[in-house]
């Protein structure tokens, strides 16, 4: 396979995950980046041996360079995807663009049509369909083993205290300036479930809402940093607790703390839970994406799907239970109970599980798995090595907006082939 050379914009957790799998594998050299941070543009520049000419301020200083490598990793935040996949995917770059694929309808349309006018692949970081569980369950279920799929019931278990982190403290915590949660979070579950089906939903429906993380839920005696707080030693949302036990854990260092400080010290953390969005008391911030949701879709054979979304559960693998003619699965992320009605036969799979659920787990395989794939096919030519392109991509993404403007409308979305659904 041919070395393929990338360029990465945004050099923070996702675009350094991608970049590191490249190179680590001999399938993808970093020769460029773009990245607003000066310190951190500076030391992906130096992991990467990058020349200081190819470290540039932003995507629009790189794209003023013309092509400079076979394809790009856009792992900017959510609301700034549109502009650098357009322009890039012009230059005839192949993108690997990170989740969600745009925060509107009408500009992951615009991606998606930019990828198509180019002839260019674009594969989003839909990391959930690279993974081994994947490949077994969607193999199951092509051969038949349970006959036809007639309920799916999907939990994503986001865990409280990563909840706390990305959604009430952190980036993802507003719809205003990053995406709802269902978009932001969950249309990886989304997407997955399409997948399984092998096709989109006729109807959505949904309810959630933010129900904890809120001032009204605050205690009286709470104080608005953690660090002040005479309650904090109990609260399961403690900062101090989480931040500093991630000390001298390479892996949690690497997530969640590196979005908290670049220091790895007791003072460095403190220092940023005194001052950071960080130590904030989770019922004292400014948060307003909810934390638990439920989505109902009815496929047009009447086949249905029920999927959750809650903050208030451990952090693991997804559960699903898959429900066919003939049969049965369990699935808790890492192994399959399968059983055959026709024989009364019970078998129990253990997939080939690389990693945690999480980022720092590398998503139960699914980011080296999906680097590996767009690898692979940028070097081949061929996109077939690819489980999605944008088209599809797109298409998962107007389910999700057909979920969410049902949740806040309180009524049932019946989607067409391409389904007005209005921009959130």
């Amino acid at each position: 396979m041919t070395e393929v050379t990338l360029a990465v914009v945004g050099g923070g957790l996702r675009g350094l995950t991608y970049a590191r799998h490249a190179h680590a594998t001999g399938a993808g050299r970093v020769v460029a980046v773009a990245d607003p941070d000066p310190r951190r543009r500076a030391i992906f520049a130096a992991e990467f041996g990058i020349a200081p000419e190819a470290a540039h301020l932003g995507w629009k200083e790189l794209a003023a360079a013309g092509r400079v490598a076979d394809a790009v990793v856009i792992a900017t935040q959510d609301r700034l995807h549109t502009d650098p996949a357009v322009t890039l995917a012009d230059l005839g770059y192949h993108i690997l663009l990170e989740k969600p694929m745009a925060t509107t309808e009408p500009e992951a349309a615009m991606i998606a049509e930019a990828a198509r006018r180019n002839g260019i692949m674009l594969a989003v970081c839909h990391v959930l369909r690279y993974t081994p569980y994947t490949r077994v369950v969607r193999e199951l279920l092509e051969a038949g083993r349970i006959g036809r799929l007639v309920n799916a019931q999907h939990l994503e278990p986001v865990g409280w205290w990563h909840q706390a982190h990305s959604f009430v403290r952190g980036h993802w915590r507003r719809q205003d300036t990053s995406a709802p949660m269902l978009l932001a979070k969950s249309c990886h579950d989304i997407d997955w479930l399409v997948h399984l089906f092998g096709r989109p939903p006729a109807r959505v429906s949904s309810f959630g809402s933010l129900s904890h993380f809120r001032p009204e839920e605050r205690p009286s005696e709470a104080a608005d940093r953690c660090l002040d707080c005479t309650l904090e030693p109990s609260c399961p949302y403690s900062a101090p607790r989480l931040y500093l036990g991630c000390l001298d854990d390479p892996r949690r260092e690497f997530w969640p703390l590196s979005a908290v400080t670049p220091g790895r010290t007791e003072e460095d953390v403190l220092e940023a839970l005194r001052t950071g969005p960080y130590g904030r008391c989770v019922y004292a911030c400014d948060n307003d994406v909810v934390d638990h949701q439920d989505v109902m879709m009815e496929f047009d054979d009447g086949a249905t799907c029920t999927f959750t979304m809650s903050a208030f559960t451990p952090m693991e693998h997804r559960r699903t239970r898959l429900f066919g003619t003939h049969g049965y699965i369990d699935g808790d992320g890492r192994t399959l109970r399968v059983v055959d009605f026709r024989t009364g036969d019970e078998e129990v799979i253990a997939t080939d599980v690389a990693g945690g659920a999480s980022a720092a787990g590398g998503h139960g395989g699914g980011d080296a798995g999906l680097t590996d794939a767009f690898l692979a096919a940028v070097s081949s030519g061929d996109p077939a090595l690819l489980r999605s392109d944008a088209a599809e991509s797109l298409m998962t993404h107007r389910v999700v907006w057909a979920a969410e403007q049902a949740r806040l409308t309180g009524s049932v979305v019946t989607l067409g082939p391409r389904p007005g659904i209005p921009a959130h």
